[in-house]
């Protein structure tokens, strides 16, 4: 079964939980708060539009609910007792909104019907939806660790420890689900001990497209601590493509970048690394946030952009806005808006990182530039999602690959979207060449580690600050 269909699966006893769920509700609220016999219930059943608006509204809620919370991303690795966990907590939030903002109008003798009504809500929901869950967990899970299910898997390294992490896998009972389809050989400082083994599907640098090429769903990392600039290449394309999934060799852990967290006892005991940086429903959170400021900040700024556009106009020929090519999300280009700080034709097709004293910034462009009014036409990269409102700021490809070469993990920074301000931009400031922006990478790379709701907020208010002190650059 493919993930589609299991998914289909999942929402399928999902909707139907939340359909004998709703209907159970309506009758037991009828007998209690009405004495209504049985006959009589399905009698207004029949007649009640709020009831038949309730079963269409009802199960949407709870699909929106539980897609918010993450729960069919990863759909073949799931555990039993997070997945018990799991719905006790998002089935009793859930109830509890639903019955605060739907429920609570209801007429009722007694104000102990109102915490029946809560708990019948919470158990028959979480029964319903947790019995089809586990018995489908459970059938899965048994699959893959029979071997009928598995995922097409590379081992990253050639040498020793390759060698006797592909036999700890392959000697595991109950399996893993690897489908080992080859390995990739990093360099030459080590002999090529899984030759005869595996078959070599590739080197480190066309890793990116045997993973492509070849379906990998599953990375295996077997390097030395000497060979951490791979491991830092490795960890670069999984934020890239959220669909995989990369495990190492306990040893490596000191030079993680992303989330760890430690497999089940009975998988294999590698460390696996979390492609996703914030929880999916601080995700949702994240983009409404950014609409909805975004939003307010363009209502409120109308008359500082009248005000800007005409003084751009004045200061120098050209036009007001400044389009300018920028790398963002999963490496996609697009075009950042700003008001134009400089004369036009100030690059001249050659790529040239401003300063303090540039010649080329008008006086009006200083003027902007000092408030950081030339970067407020943003607001609708962000509302077109090319953005975010905090996030790495950013850079020309021209000066991504002068950084790569540099520093290879720099490409950590496209699996999120970029943002107006960042970290980097409160600590260290713009960068007016190559160094400066190795050197301010390190505090985007510790953001991307420490994202949250908070840590954004926090961002924020010390961006406001700077831009109103005058301070930074």
């Amino acid at each position: 079964m493919n993930k589609a269909k299991l998914t289909c699966v999942y929402l399928f006893f999902d909707l139907l939980a939340a359909l004998i769920t709703w209907a159970g509700l309506y009758m037991y609220r009828k007998h209690v708060g009405e004495s209504a016999d049985f006959a009589t219930i399905l009698t207004a059943m029949r007649a009640d539009s709020k009831f038949w608006l309730g079963l269409v509204l009802y199960p949407l809620y709870w699909i929106f609910f539980h897609a918010f919370f993450g729960y069919y991303n990863k759909i073949y690795r799931k555990s039993r007792l997070d997945e018990l966990v799991t719905t006790i907590g998002v089935t009793l939030l859930g109830c509890l909104i639903f019955f605060f903002v739907f429920i609570l109008d209801d007429i009722v003798t007694s104000p102990h019907d109102y915490v029946k009504y809560l708990l019948f809500l919470f158990f028959w929901q979480f029964l319903l939806t947790y019995i089809p869950r586990v018995s489908i967990t459970s059938y899965i899970n048994k699959r893959i660790h029979n071997g009928q299910i598995g995922f097409n898997t590379i081992i990253v390294g050639h040498d020793e420890m390759a060698v006797k992490a592909y036999e700890t896998v392959l000697q595991q009972n109950p399996r893993s689900g690897h489908f080992f389809i080859g390995y990739i050989r990093v360099d030459d400082t080590h002999p090529d001990m899984m030759e005869g083994k595996l078959p070599c599907v590739g080197t480190i640098s066309d890793m990116s497209q045997v993973v492509e090429n070849q379906h990998v769903e599953e990375i295996v990392v077997a390097l030395h601590n000497g060979q951490r600039k791979y491991v830092q290449q490795v960890l670069a394309l999984v934020r890239r493509n959220h669909n995989l999934t990369v495990s190492m060799v306990p040893q490596e852990h000191d030079v993680l970048m992303g989330s760890v967290k430690t497999s089940s006892v009975l998988d294999e005991p590698l460390i696996s690394v979390t492609p996703e940086y914030l929880p999916t429903w601080q995700r949702f959170v994240k983009r409404g946030c950014d609409i909805l400021l975004s939003l307010i900040a363009i209502i409120l700024l109308l008359p500082v952009y009248l005000f800007l556009a005409i003084g751009v106009k004045r200061s120098s020929p050209g036009p007001v806005f400044y389009l300018q090519e920028r790398i963002g999300y999963l490496g996609k280009p697009f075009n950042i808006i700003k008001f134009r700080s400089m004369c036009e034709h100030a690059e001249n097709d050659v790529p040239m990182l401003s300063s303090d004293n540039d010649p080329r910034i008008t006086a009006f462009g200083k003027f902007m530039r000092q408030y950081r009014l030339d970067e407020t036409p943003q607001f609708f990269n962000v509302l077109r999602g090319d953005m975010s409102l905090v996030g790495p700021r950013p850079e020309r490809q021209f000066y991504i690959d002068q950084i790569v070469e540099r520093a290879p993990y720099y490409q950590l920074l496209l699996g999120i979207k970029p943002g107006i301000t960042s970290w980097g931009q409160v600590r260290f400031g713009y960068a007016e060449n190559v160094d400066q922006m190795v050197e301010r990478l390190r505090w985007d790379i510790l953001y991307i580690e420490n994202m949250s709701l908070l840590m954004d907020v926090k961002i924020l208010i010390y961006t406001v600050l700077i831009i109103l002190k005058r301070e930074g650059k």
